[in-house]
């Protein structure tokens, strides 16, 4: 299946990706592939084989380490770039090492948008939907709100850093922010505790026959009726691009599905693309994160179709049934991780 919504559209366009190797990434050099682009530079902080399985039938330029990349383009060493999308990052919500997050998520995105803006590069970087907090107010249309914003943990502070800087420096008039929500699908395997539901719940039903989800702790939730906007990543990459090709599109974006949905459909979800009748148990939600839990997350994304965005959306379940039945199923079969986006 090809990946592409406009053949050819993106050829002979030199693109820089940060975190080229990744989930969003590896996904994003997919579809550009597809549309003709094949002139990109990848940017990873994983060693190049362990992230190969996600690249392997991709086309690129070349692969670098994020730090020598940027001692590069200062250098002017690497040339134009038409694009740089900033998708590199330390994902983990749980991580504690506040410096750590702080170098990763915050110096390296300033540094690089600098250089961008500097360069007259199109600069496209990932946000994080954590920046918004306990979920009240989700609105992206007015930079002035971040100000008033309280990321629950240090992950979602680490970006807020990067979007307050932004907009105090002038940037968000000229480039694009993006806060993605429960982005699912293809290539996420080597996230570990980050994957996402559908991912880790596909291996417990396969193992056990049940799915796990954590209890609710505030009476106006039922267990499982906690609330997500899920996105398909190739709905997330296809948004992506859309704001990049468009000039007129600045600031912050919200990527989402517009729609949330609660972890008791998506499970349905999850079963009904296994064939397969819900089995959930309910359990006991860790202490260290029962008062920096999401309970309500959903993505005001009229501002996005604002900016031109028509395409469809993918339907949770239809998603859910792609994801698993022509990702997860066939990689277990074949014994492997289920990372063949490029093959999709």
């Amino acid at each position: 299946m090809a990946g592409a919504e406009g053949q050819n559209e993106w050829q002979g366009r030199r693109v820089l990706v940060t975190g080229g190797g990744g989930f969003i990434g590896s996904t994003l050099v997919w579809e550009l592939n597809g549309r003709g682009c094949t002139d990109i530079v990848i940017a990873e902080s994983a060693p190049k084989a362990e992230r190969s399985r996600y690249l392997r039938h991709l086309k690129f330029a070349d692969y670098l380490g994020p730090q020598e990349t940027l001692s590069c383009l200062a250098a002017g060493k690497l040339g134009q770039f038409d694009f740089a999308f900033h998708l590199g990052a330390c994902s983990s919500t749980t991580e504690t090492n506040r410096e750590y997050l702080y170098r990763n998520n915050f110096e390296f995105s300033r540094d690089l948008a600098a250089w961008a803006v500097a360069a007259g590069t199109r600069f496209v970087y990932a946000s994080s939907a954590a920046t918004y907090g306990d979920g009240a107010g989700m609105d992206d249309s007015n930079p002035e709100n971040l100000e008033r914003l309280r990321p629950l943990n240090l992950y979602g502070e680490s970006k807020h850093l990067m979007d307050l800087h932004a907009w105090r420096q002038g940037w968000l008039e000229r480039v694009v922010a993006l806060k993605y929500f429960n982005v699912f699908g293809p290539n996420e395997e080597h996230k570990g505790d980050m994957r996402s539901v559908v991912n880790k719940s596909f291996g417990q039903v396969m193992q056990t026959g049940d799915m796990r989800l954590f209890k609710s702790y505030r009476p106006e939730y039922a267990d499982g009726e906690q609330r997500r906007d899920f996105l398909y990543v190739k709905d997330a990459v296809r948004m992506t691009l859309h704001l990049a090709e468009n000039r007129r599109a600045a600031g912050i974006f919200n990527i989402g599905s517009g729609k949330a949905h609660t972890w008791n459909e998506l499970a349905a979800a999850i079963f009904n693309a296994l064939g397969r009748s819900p089995r959930i148990e309910y359990i006991e939600m860790p202490g260290s994160i029962r008062d920096k839990y999401q309970y309500f997350t959903e993505a005001k994304i009229g501002k996005l179709r604002s900016a031109g965005y028509t395409g469809p959306i993918t339907p949770l379940g239809e998603a859910v049934r792609d994801y698993v039945q022509n990702y997860l199923v066939p990689a277990r079969v074949l014994g492997q991780a289920p990372d063949e986006c490029g093959s999709c």
